[in-house]
């Protein structure tokens, strides 16, 4: 993985001498996979010092994700049976000026234990869309991980967005851990 620092704006700064403790605390840590079929697998780690019930609670409040997420326009519940859940989720955001939108409507399983939330894309304006969340932790503190799939639709030039992608999913990370502390601080 990548090792970038980044403030808490969700800015990254990766600069040739500066060097990361994989192990530090506010560390987002980067990963991205070229896929056949113009697919890529992105993955986000954040390392932080806050429990694991606040990120669990701020993640499945599906209905308020579009409040605090960059770039997220609506997010809302459509259906719960059990620990599946249907969303539906709408984005966009404007790079190389033009102005981007996608929907998907996703079916997303909540495994409570594992602290995990994976989704897959029922439909949508992707060819694929699926992945997880993961909330971990360890002696050296509370991990958030994003794993992403996806393959753009036709004509969608999923190369030149690539390096927008890793900066948006670290600032979703950033911007799920800012709510989370909110909420704890306001339970304090």
């Amino acid at each position: 993985m990548t090792q970038l620092s980044a403030p808490l704006a969700g800015v990254s700064l990766n600069t040739p001498d500066r060097v990361v403790d994989a192990c530090a605390l506010d560390t987002i840590q980067q990963d991205m996979e070229r896929l056949p079929g113009g697919c890529r697998r992105l993955a986000v780690r954040l390392r932080l010092a806050l429990d694991p019930q606040w990120l669990w609670a701020v993640l499945t409040d599906y209905d308020q994700l579009s409040r605090f997420i960059p770039n997220l326009q609506a997010s809302r519940l459509l259906w719960r049976r059990a620990n599946v859940v249907g969303l539906e989720q709408e984005g966009a955001q404007t790079f190389m000026g033009i102005r981007f939108r996608a929907r998907v409507q996703l079916e997303l399983t909540e495994h409570r234990e594992q602290h995990r939330l994976s989704f897959v894309m029922a439909k949508g304006d992707f060819r694929r869309f699926e992945g997880v969340w993961q909330i971990g932790s360890d002696p050296a503190g509370t991990t958030l991980l994003y794993e992403l799939t996806v393959q753009g639709c036709v004509g969608m030039p999923i190369g030149l967005i690539e390096q927008r992608l890793r900066e948006d999913l670290a600032a979703n990370l950033r911007a799920v851990q800012r709510e989370a502390q909110r909420r704890a601080a306001a339970c304090a």
